[in-house]
């Protein structure tokens, strides 16, 4: 086993055994080997879905630590410098070309930004695929949705620090939101911004959001979820609880210690990602235009309004559901419902373990009902997100309230259609296709 390392140092009267046991006895250092690592055992089926949580882990370190390198060279600072550039534009036009690596440190952030939002969609389809939001495994579900809203508002404050012309107008259209909301929106809008227009304090705002606050609530909430996993255990591609077969020392019959099998596959998986990560970041880090959009590379002019202004692609598909609500309704004007939707799309999730009555977890033995279902969904999304990015026309927004129902009524008849649809029985242990 692999923890035997760690006992095998403590007991061979060694410097290093003596300094383990010197720890262990004021630190859970062997425990929290044994219990996260070596013997948190995980199920031996795990296939090419369960890479993106690892993955998810890796970019985040990659972030903070990018992150750090720009903060010493970044500043805050709307004001313009003595060449009428904006002093936070112009700090980031120093690290890209004054600074030693800069460039690269700049690139691997911003890239890293949307490979992390790419990485967690992945994570988060692979739950809807398998089932991983199902009992007992509710609660990581919840922290994983947290953690995802966490990464929007991390990504929005990051999104504005650049100070170009789409960091500044994506910033006015978002924040001029809070205001369609009854009675305290104005008041809450100008609180988030720090004035009545977007500006100096806004940008500082959202500096401290990015580098502080919300960091250390993802931090959290990443630990969360990883002990509420390693809790109830993972689950795998056939929905099957292996805690239910047990050999005579309690050691799941279907399942392996996750180091060292776990680890180094997950190193291969590190290693692919990376050469496609380089990839984008030394020949392509603008990503055509969707990770860095090139209007974001001229500084930001409250008199001059580029012609469209749409956020960044992990953005665009709530931002679709946003501009197809175009009718007023009741008492509650078209930008109201809009926001309502747009809040609504994100908080589904949330509710997703409770509205699947499907009396299987993987979409293995599922029915056509769900495995339709999903696939219809998966479609409407992708197609919400590329018109986020687009101009509106009449027939760009029909096909976006299409997709917006097509959004809504995958969660909203889930209880229905799940109960319906015809499952195989699952399996008593698990099995490798």
């Amino acid at each position: 086993m692999a923890s035997s390392s760690f006992e095998k140092f403590k007991s061979d009267g060694t410097l290093v055994g003596n300094v383990v046991e010197w720890v262990d006895a004021r630190f859970p250092m062997t425990s929290m080997w044994k219990a996260h690592l070596s013997e948190y055992y995980a199920p031996k089926n795990f296939n090419f879905w369960y890479f993106f949580g690892s993955l998810a882990l890796l970019v985040l370190v990659l972030q903070i630590v990018t992150g750090i390198f720009l903060v010493m060279h970044y500043k805050p600072d709307a004001s313009l410098n003595a060449s009428g550039v904006p002093v936070a534009f112009a700090s980031v036009e120093y690290i890209m070309r004054d600074v030693p690596w800069g460039w690269l440190i700049r690139y691997l952030h911003s890239t890293g930004a949307s490979a992390f939002f790419i990485v967690v969609y992945m994570h988060m389809f692979r739950g809807m695929l398998y089932g991983s939001y199902r009992s007992p495994r509710e609660l990581i579900w919840i922290f994983g949705v947290l953690i995802y809203l966490c990464l929007m508002a991390e990504a929005f404050a990051g999104y504005l620090l650049p100070w170009g012309q789409m960091s500044f107008w994506g910033a006015q259209v978002i924040l001029s939101l809070f205001g369609a909301i009854p009675v305290v929106g104005n008041d809450l809008a100008t609180w988030i911004r720090g004035d009545f227009v977007i500006g100096d304090s806004t940008l500082n705002r959202m500096f401290s959001f990015h580098v502080i606050a919300i960091p250390l609530a993802l931090l959290g909430l990443v630990v969360a979820h990883v002990l509420a996993l390693h809790e109830v255990g993972s689950n795998n591609p056939d929905g099957v609880e292996i805690k239910k077969h047990k050999d005579e020392h309690g050691i799941p019959l279907d399942g392996i210690p996750f180091h060292p099998y776990y680890t180094v596959k997950d190193i291969v998986g590190v290693v692919v990602f990376l050469m496609l990560f380089s990839v984008v970041v030394f020949f392509m880090p603008e990503g055509g235009g969707y990770f860095l959009e090139f209007n974001n590379f001229i500084p930001a002019d409250p008199m001059v309004t580029p012609p469209h202004i749409a956020p960044v692609w992990y953005f665009t598909p709530f931002y679709s559901i946003l501009r197809a609500n175009t009718v007023n309704f009741l008492w509650i004007d078209a930008k109201l419902w809009g926001v309502i939707f747009m809040g609504l799309g994100v908080m589904v999730f949330f509710f997703l373990p409770w509205l699947d009555r499907s009396p299987v977890k993987s979409i293995r033995y599922r029915g056509p009902l769900y495995k339709g279902a999903l696939a219809i969904f998966v479609v409407a999304f992708a197609i919400l997100g590329y018109l986020g990015i687009q101009a509106p026309t009449p027939g760009r927004t029909l096909v976006s309230q299409i997709c917006t129902i097509i959004y809504f009524a995958f969660f909203l008849l889930m209880p229905v259609y799940t109960k319906l649809d015809k499952c195989q029985p699952e399996p008593d242990r698990v099995t490798f296709k």
